[in-house]
């Protein structure tokens, strides 16, 4: 099914530049040139059925066609050899230490802003920069617990970070699910390949729960404190609750007493020790932050700075998720370990900074543009395929509002085949999001969310802008 192949131009994670499979792709493409392209639709259609029974989807707000879809799923799944993983690994975990031990030094001694390594404006300007926090002592000097950071290869094969997910990321699920789906699907080629596990996630993020309980909790209580059934990434919410064996709590649920957080149920009030909050910071505590919040818990900030709950992530993390930090991880980096980036960021333009911001704004039909706490796909500007208008809008709004926006070279990410219908396939623009859990140990389950633009030519991958996912499969070995 994949003779005549054409990549592009593009690089390829299946081919190389003459057509054929890369080392590691080798004994999967033995194995798929044996499947008939009938039988290969039937297994899709197998697959579409069995993500719709069992409610494997997102939500998408504001969509007059109905908010509830099934997660596009492509059966081809990206390969990666051992070798590059474990570069990969190396590179994740220097950079969610730097990131950690940035947070730490902002809401303490600010050390970095004080030896002129980052302006404090950028600090003091970031919408999600909690100065009440200032000082306060997270449970074991943890910030970030859980992290999903997205990356992306260039033209010429190179590994780059576009973004770090340090609040709420979301996508796990759809990484275990996806696994499910192709084991029934390709039940013997995993052994004959030899691909790395990934269904130890669920424990793994328990344990790092656990690990920030408070100090007199002996039986820690954990619960995952969701939105409710409207939020985007609901099915997550329940699917990762279900697999760790905790409850999935709303807000109502929960009752503070004495600055302790309780879980009501048909026994009566239960402890709660750490809560594995999908909530944004504004509106975890109506008597804090957003007074219109329904869906916080009132009292759970004196808890929390009580010592007697555990919130993952922390409070004031949101700081490293502002795409303007983005721009300084490189520096965190050396700052605070003494080591370059093993994985480098894309070339970032700050348009609070004169010189970049004139570049941005004459060169917006080069760039793309993005608005520093957006995410999701919103709030960007792809430069070179908009129009004069979008254009133009952008470059007033940078104007305006200069702290608010960065601008990046449009890489031309790789491409992967793609099933586009009737046993055919075109190359599609991929990224990853590997998913690392900060705790006792530093964990990264084995490959991530490999997300797909399905939409010929877009390089937008995110699921609320037509986007869909691919099993990552990462090998013992390097073929």
């Amino acid at each position: 099914m994949l003779q005549g192949y054409d990549p592009k131009g593009f690089y390829d994670e299946m081919f190389a530049a003459d057509s054929q499979p890369r080392r590691h792709y080798s004994k999967f493409r033995q194995l798929f040139d044996d499947i008939a392209p009938t039988d290969f639709g039937q297994r899709c259609d197998e697959v579409d059925l069995a993500f719709l029974r069992q409610g494997v989807t997102f939500n998408v707000y504001g969509d007059s066609k109905g908010t509830e879809r099934i997660f596009p799923f492509d059966l081809v799944p990206r390969v990666i050899p051992n070798s590059e993983w474990e570069l990969l690994e190396r590179g994740l975990i220097q950079r969610i230490t730097a990131l950690n031990l940035f947070l730490h030094d902002i809401y303490h001694e600010q050390k970095i802003v004080k030896d002129g390594v980052i302006p404090p404006y950028y600090i003091l300007s970031a919408r999600h920069f909690r100065r009440e926090f200032v000082n306060f002592q997270v449970p074991r000097d943890i910030y970030i617990h859980i992290c999903g950071t997205d990356l992306i290869r260039g033209a010429d094969g190179q590994w780059m970070v576009l973004e770090d997910n340090g609040r709420t990321p979301s996508g796990v699920s759809y990484v275990l699910e996806n696994r499910q789906a192709l084991k029934r699907t390709f039940p013997t080629m995993f052994e004959e390949i030899g691909v790395r596990p990934v269904d130890h996630y669920p424990q793994e993020l328990l344990k790092t729960l656990q690990h920030v309980a408070p100090a007199k909790a002996v039986d820690p209580t954990v619960v995952l404190l969701t939105p409710g059934p409207h939020n985007s990434a609901y099915f997550e919410h329940t699917y990762l609750a279900r697999q760790m064996g905790i409850q999935i709590v709303e807000g109502r649920d929960l009752i503070v007493r004495d600055a302790r957080v309780f879980m009501r149920t048909t026994k009566g009030l239960q402890p709660v020790h750490v809560i594995y909050r999908r909530i944004d910071d504004d509106f975890l505590d109506p008597t804090v932050f957003r007074r219109d919040s329904a869906l916080g818990v009132p009292g759970l900030i004196s808890a929390y700075r009580a010592g007697n709950v555990s919130l993952a992530n922390s409070v004031g993390t949101g700081l490293a998720d502002d795409k303007v930090m983005y721009y300084f991880v490189p520096r965190m980096i050396k700052y605070y370990l003494d080591q370059d980036p093993i994985i480098p960021n894309v070339p970032t333009f700050l348009a609070s900074e004169d010189s970049d911001r004139k570049y941005m704004l004459e060169n917006l039909d080069k760039l793309v543009v993005k608005a520093a706490n957006e995410s999701g796909g919103y709030g960007m500007l792809m430069g070179p395929r908009a129009c004069a208008e979008e254009r133009a809008k952008f470059h007033a709004a940078i104007q305006a509002d200069p702290r608010n926006y960065i601008g990046q070279p449009m890489i031309s990410l790789s491409t992967h085949p793609t099933h586009v219908g009737d046993g055919a396939f075109e190359g599609r623009h991929v990224d990853l999001r590997p998913f690392i859990l900060y705790g006792e140990k530093t964990v990264i389950v084995p490959g991530g969310l490999t997300r797909v633009a399905l939409t010929k030519g877009s390089l937008v991958v995110n699921s609320s802008q037509g986007g869909g996912s691919k099993d990552t499969w990462v090998l013992f070995g390097d073929e």
